[in-house]
């Protein structure tokens, strides 16, 4: 009975939790050397509209760390540096189109504080803002084999919904192996992101040059605990 229990496939919460890297179109190896995607399969416990009091507690002391001088001086730590230069070297100026970190606390700054929201909300929030590495979320359903990296096709669109926008030839996409799912830094296609209910998503994160391979993971890490709950 116990050879065939190992036997059954795992799924849903008894799946492990396993960062994995993603693929890379080679042009954009060969032009972007150093950046690489992270993903992983986690489940999202049900908790309802509102997200558990843990990480509402976190994110009410995240606010209090995250004040004054530690927030003005964000820019000079390794991490979001790091992004910044990346962003300068794929043609956005991190001063107008600014880093997912440094977006974050600004949003704290005009808030007053970190504005809990839900379940998902939260954990992909409290991973940025203790790690300082973005990551996003997609409703593994609408997830079509691996996720990569490639430059958008020209007449592509972004995603697979009828309300699909166009894409321009040669933006930097995340895709899986039929579609591109979000821009690089950017949206998410309508329709593939995930929700905050019960069920499966894919975490995935970016990696670039000057981010250690440890910070992206954890942040994966922790984003996937705290959605798994128990709450």
């Amino acid at each position: 009975m116990s050879a065939k229990r190992a036997a059954t496939p795992a799924t849903g919460a008894d799946r492990p939790f396993e960062p994995q890297r993603g693929w890379c179109e080679d042009e954009v190896r060969a032009e972007l050397p150093g950046l690489s995607l992270v993903h992983a399969r986690a489940t999202l416990a049900s908790v309802g509209r509102s997200s558990p009091p843990a990480l509402r507690r976190r994110l009410h002391e995240l606010s209090s760390r995250w004040a004054g001088p530690h927030a003005i001086n964000l820019r000079q730590r390794p991490v979001p540096a790091a992004y910044r230069v990346f962003f300068r070297h794929i043609g956005l100026d991190p001063d107008v189109a600014p880093t997912p970190i440094e977006e974050a606390m600004l949003g704290r700054m005009l808030q007053g504080g970190f504005i809990s929201s839900n379940l998902l909300a939260d954990a992909l929030l409290i991973a940025l803002v203790d790690t300082g590495v973005p990551v996003w979320a997609l409703a593994a359903a609408a997830v079509d084999g691996s996720l990569g990296i490639r430059a958008s096709r020209a007449g592509e669109t972004l995603g697979r919904d009828r309300a699909a926008p166009a894409l321009p030839g040669g933006r930097l996409v995340v895709a899986d192996s039929s579609a591109a799912l979000a821009v690089l830094f950017g949206e998410i296609a309508p329709g593939h992101a995930a929700r905050a209910v019960t069920g499966e998503a894919i975490l995935f994160s970016l990696q670039v040059p000057g981010v250690p391979s440890l910070h992206v993971e954890e942040a994966l890490w922790m984003c996937g605990s705290m959605l798994k709950g128990p709450w």
